[in-house]
């Protein structure tokens, strides 16, 4: 077996890097949708989603770079294109959204589809191995899940 830097196994680690690379590009697209949202939200629940949708835009943001890190620690090279994040996205893109509950909606479907990715992704690292991958996953997932809990509590 060969094996990269790190010691995993290099055929597996390529895989890895592919999903982490859509796992990037739909992180790309969730973030350029709740910031959309956090500039275009309107009415009664302005002041409470404004500042919600920044809170969500500043996390995607630290989180872009913390999957593009992991995919150069593992040898590979991060997507950044524009094309790139529209070929691979799973997360619906959100326009010229501006009612509370159809923001909250996008938010909520959004996160359901990174949770799909990152269990995938999940599997893959577990295989492989990989425990950095693995805890990155594993701590996105469980701060992402309580979001969503909050998001469709707020729904009711």
């Amino acid at each position: 077996m060969e094996t990269t830097i790190l010691g995993l196994d290099k055929k597996k680690t390529e895989n890895l890097v592919e999903e982490l690379n859509v796992l990037l590009a739909n992180f790309q697209i969730y973030y350029q949708n709740v910031r959309g949202l956090h500039w275009n939200i309107k009415g009664k629940n302005f002041f409470e989603l404004h500042v919600k949708f920044e809170e969500f835009y500043t996390d995607a943001q630290e989180k872009v770079d913390l999957i593009a890190e992991r995919i150069l620690t593992l040898q590979g090279v991060p997507l950044h294109t524009f094309n790139d994040y529209s070929s691979l996205a799973k997360v619906p893109v959100g326009k010229n959204i501006y009612e509370d509950v159809k923001a909250v909606e996008l938010v909520v479907e959004s996160l359901s589809e990174l949770l799909k990715i990152e269990r995938s992704i999940l599997e893959l690292s577990d295989d492989a191995d990989d425990e950095g991958t693995n805890s990155m996953m594993s701590d996105f997932i469980s701060e992402q899940e309580k979001t969503l809990w909050m998001m469709n509590a707020w729904l009711g």
